[in-house]
């Protein structure tokens, strides 16, 4: 949610052009906004020529503001993007505007108006922390950071071929060109990046220079006599593309396949039975975060990871079976929980909210004696779908890995015989709790999940310890949680436990449940000891995607990014601060 403190107090001009009562300036020139956004920046920065041939190319931005230079941007790289090239956008705000605001400011420039369109339809959310927006129609992704510009810039891990400096003039937003700016500018700048501004501020000019860069003025553009470039020494870092293979094709193996193959990497599966042979297969899932109210690095993780799963589940056909889910309390202090956890800013406006007891039994169709806490941008899902759309455009090899050997070339991965599977340049397991058979020092535990389902009722998703999930034709629901046990067969016990837990809250629905024709399967979790995934790179070389317990269909589309971009050497959507608390090889809790 958006705050006074983080609101931009836009007002209109005469002339129907955006101002910011923060900061007492207008967001683009009044001569010709899109005029001036191609002068000093897209040509200020070289461009299109300085993205010719290339395979990958970023532009960050500091000062996002109503989208015009991202649109214009955008409309470039349309029109003369390399064969086959791909354009990652980082943008930076303080003070975002919303999608409305943003679609009256552009609507001044109808030649941009297919790239406005895009933008606005997928505008990023306002609240604090980084947000991905994907632009497939222009091969493009953009990150925007809402919040202050030096953990931004602290956080984000790219490295730019090129700088839009925007922000309001460094006379209104000193803080948008301190020192400690500069140094990041610099820390984040490839090899021959180009910085673009309209400003030349004696001090700006000297901050770039004694930073490496060399700095010229050039002929400004209407009102502003002078503009700056920079340039950086040296020449781009060729774009390289590494033979990749994932063991496994569970819902975490299909989202590093699918954000490899937005990067423009194929990577090759391996999976010994099926897809969502694990605990991807059940016909119905939940996509919920973890919720935190007091350590606020994870609680920002689960809110990022559940907004990048409802764009990405959304956008797939047949993935979702049901927007909300209801979270019922637990434990007597569940209900004071619940609305600290609802209050916190990192959500959109109504995306979690407390209901009451009425509410909550008008939403279940059965009385309820406690209300709880209404996730409305959970999801319930169709593992079956996402893994069918994620995985089409991938090799999948039908085959058990054995070894995972490193030699000179790479990796080679072998089956029990010995025979060669797969070579590859980087491996990533994702291959839930088979994956301590294949990596023996990873701290992971087992958990056995079973759970029930039965044809005809009907009711949307709901969690309190137990759990139900509509599946289009019934109801899933369940789930038992026995740790260190691996006994992959459904038990008649534990039907019996599912459905005495789902007699505690919702027994007319037991009762119907009680009544079918019952359907059950096992499935062995991984979990760690502090509950945190694994997601990055280990000390060995390979790539780790695992440990996501209960939660993987909410984390696991954005740590599927996350390991993607280490492996693409793109610029990963997770704050840096977060890399520590998934690192595969973390120290567990003492």
């Amino acid at each position: 949610m958006t705050t006074d403190d983080t609101a931009p107090h836009l007002t209109w001009t005469d002339d129907d052009e955006p101002r910011s009562g923060r900061f007492g300036d207008v967001y683009f020139s009044r001569d010709d906004g899109l005029a001036e956004t191609r002068a000093v920046f897209l040509e200020g920065c070289g461009l299109p020529d300085a993205w010719a041939g290339r395979r990958h190319f970023t532009v960050a931005e500091l000062g996002f503001g109503t989208g015009l230079n991202i649109a214009a941007l955008l409309d470039l790289w349309r029109r003369t993007r390399p064969e086959n090239g791909r354009l990652h956008i980082f943008s930076v705000e303080g003070f975002p505007l919303t999608a409305d605001e943003a679609r009256r400011a552009l609507g001044a420039w109808p030649d941009l108006a297919e790239a406005a369109l895009a933008l606005i339809e997928a505008w990023p959310e306002r609240t604090p922390g980084f947000h991905r927006v994907d632009l497939p129609g222009f091969h493009a992704v953009l990150d925007v950071a809402v919040g202050d510009v030096d953990w931004a810039l602290d956080q984000w891990s790219g490295s730019a071929d090129a700088w839009f400096l925007d922000g309001f003039s460094p006379a209104l937003n000193p803080g948008m060109w301190s020192e400690t700016v500069m140094d990041r500018i610099a820390a984040r700048s490839a090899p021959g990046a180009r910085v673009a501004t309209f400003t030349v501020a004696g001090a700006v000019r000297r901050g770039l220079s004694e930073r490496g860069f060399v700095v010229e003025k050039k002929p400004g553009h209407g009102r502003k006599r002078e503009r700056l470039e920079a340039r950086r020494d040296g020449a781009p870092t060729p774009d390289l593309t590494p033979r990749v293979a994932i063991v496994g094709a569970g819902v975490a193996g299909a989202a590093v396949a699918r954000a490899l193959v937005a990067s423009g990497i194929v990577p090759v599966v391996i999976e010994g039975v099926r897809p969502g042979a694990g605990g991807s297969g059940f016909p119905a899932g939940l996509a919920t975060p973890r919720l935190d109210a007091g350590d606020a690095a994870i609680a920002g993780l689960y809110a990022q990871a559940l907004e990048r799963a409802r764009h990405l589940y959304d956008a797939t056909p047949g993935a979702v079976l049901g927007q909300g889910v209801l979270q019922l309390p637990q434990a007597a202090r569940d209900p004071a929980r619940f609305a600290k956890i609802a209050a916190q800013p990192l959500w959109r406006d109504g995306a979690m909210s407390v209901i009451d007891a009425e509410a909550a039994a008008d939403r279940l169709g059965e009385r309820t004696a406690v209300g709880g806490l209404m996730m409305a941008d959970a999801r319930v899902i169709q593992a079956a779908a996402i893994l069918s759309a994620w995985l089409k455009a991938v090799p999948l090899v039908a085959a058990t890995v054995a070894r995972i050997e490193r030699d000179d070339d790479g990796w080679t991965l072998r089956d029990a015989q010995g025979g060669i599977l797969a070579q590859a340049d980087a491996v990533v397991v994702t291959a839930g709790w088979g994956t301590a058979g294949l990596l023996t020092d990873a701290d992971l535990s087992p958990v056995r999940g079973q759970a029930d389902w039965v044809e005809g009722p009907a009711i949307p998703g709901v969690a309190w310890g137990g759990y139900v999930a509509p599946t289009g034709t019934g109801v899933l629901f369940g789930a038992t949680h026995d740790r260190d046990d691996v006994n992959p067969e459904p038990r008649d016990a534990d039907s019996a436990r599912n459905l005495d837990t789902l007699r505690t809250r919702l027994p007319h629905l037991a009762a119907q449940a009680e009544a079918g024709v019952r359907h059950r399967r096992v499935a062995i979790r991984a979990t760690t000891r502090d509950r945190l995934p694994l997601a990055g790179r280990r000390a060995d070389g390979l790539y780790l995607l695992s440990g996501l317990g209960s939660r993987g269909f909410c984390v696991a589309p954005l740590l599927g990014e996350h390991v993607a971009a280490l492996i693409a050497g793109t610029p990963s959507p997770l704050p840096a601060t977060l890399f520590g608390r998934i690192d595969p090889d973390r120290p567990g809790p003492a």
